[in-house]
Formats: structure tokens, sequence, C-alpha cells
């Protein structure tokens, strides 16, 4: 396996270099303590059921690309699909649903040290591209807010686009912005379907970022050519080539 990073690095944005998912509290929990705590024995139970309204809404390619450019309405589907049967008015549901939402939002932050490996990469000489899934108001509210845009020279957000990873056009579209073949990119990402994957249907190989240590499922969508658990460990890489 190659020691040396590619002349241009393609990186996601949520769990990969922000904390978006990865070791964040139950905010669906949260919200239930906050608005219904008179239902407090039912909080397992209904936890239970958003997460599982979650799963199946969130599975549907075409519902979840409609759900990242409205998170609030996504969330407040969810909570009117399990809360509202429990006798909450549609205007709790909502509350408690933006309430998730806005929680979530403010708890982003960058993962230790991701900032500034960005910074060393650049400073090496690599060229480097952001290609991030959801609404163009959410991503760049968070790259204005941690300083990221002045990292890469390509930023690709989904809501801008009208499409996202793993759609192909998107790792093209980088790959003629750099003028680059395959082989002279690699994808950083955490989403082994839309990053790995994705990225591996043109050629550009992926690593899979697995800050939790969870190791790869039984059968994974794609197999990356590396795994990291943190950003930084790229800059154990030596150099560009």
């Amino acid at each position: 396996m190659s020691r040396i990073l590619p002349p241009v690095l393609l990186f996601d944005l949520d769990d990969t270099i922000v904390r978006f998912s990865t070791g964040q509290p139950n905010f669906w929990q949260l919200a239930l303590e906050s608005h219904v705590p008179q239902l407090a024995e039912h909080h397992p139970r209904l936890c239970a059921l958003i997460d599982a309204v979650a799963d199946e809404y969130w599975s549907e390619p075409e519902r979840a690309f409609r759900g990242r450019q409205d998170l609030y309405a996504a969330r407040r589907f969810v909570a009117r699909a399990v809360l509202e049967a429990e006798g909450l008015s549609l205007e709790l549901c909502q509350r408690f649903a933006d309430d998730v939402t806005d929680r979530k939002e403010a708890y982003v932050s960058p993962f230790e040290g991701a900032v500034e490996t960005l910074q060393v990469l650049r400073d090496r000489g690599h060229r480097l591209a952001l290609l991030t899934n959801g609404s163009a108001l959410f991503q760049r509210r968070k790259l204005q807010r941690y300083s990221l845009e002045p990292f890469f020279e390509l930023i690709l957000i989904e809501g801008e686009l009208g499409y996202g990873k793993p759609d192909r056009r998107v790792f093209q579209a980088a790959l003629d912005f750099f003028a680059i073949t395959p082989d002279s990119a690699w994808m950083i990402g955490d989403n082994l379907s839309a990053d790995i994957a994705g990225a591996q249907q043109l050629g550009i190989a992926g690593v899979w970022h697995d800050p939790g240590g969870r190791g790869l499922p039984a059968r994974p969508p794609a197999v990356p050519r590396r795994i990291i658990r943190q950003v930084s460990e790229l800059l154990e890489l030596q150099g560009s080539r």
C-alpha cells in the first residue's frame, strides 16, 4: 500500500471534518425531557419509535434528498408520525422537532485536529475540495462558523448542485475542476455508500473516517483503501506525489 498521499484530496464535511452525529447526545431524548416531561415513563418507547420512523424516512433516496434540503420539515414529519398518536398537538410536535434541529446544529463542531490538518495539507501543497450533501443554508453556515471555506479550492454542496453523493456527477465535477485523473485523488468521508462507494465508481480511492472505531460492517457497500479514526492520520502519509 502506498504511503504517499495524492495531490488532490476530496473531503466530506459532516462526521468527517465536523462532528455531526458521532459522539452527540440523543437530541430527541433531550427534547422529550424538555417538551413532554409528563410522558417521562414513555420516553424510552417514544425514542425507539422515533428512531424507527426516522430510519424508514431516510432510507428512501428521493425523500432523503428532499429531507436534507429542509431538515426542519423532515424532523417535523418524524415527530408528528410518532407524537400525534400520543395526543400531542401539531404546534407542540413542530416546536419539539424544531428544538431537535436547533440543538443538533448548535452542537456541531470540528473534530480535534481536523482544522489544523487541513492547514498542514495545504501548506504541503495538496489541493483540497469539499463534497458535502445537505442544504446550502446549513452547510454554508457550518463552513463560515469555523472559517473552513478558505481551505478548499472547490466546494460542492448538494443543495446548490441539485444532486449529491453518491451521484457520480459530483466526483466527476471535482476531477474536471482539477483537470486530473482518478488516480490523482482520494475521497475522505465517513459514509461508505455516499463517500467511498460513490468515489469508487470513477476509480477514486476512498479513505473511510471511522471515528468511533466501529470497523467495517459484515457486508460493506464498499471497501476503502484505508480506514482512519482521525483526519490527522493523513499527515502520517508522506508528502504529495
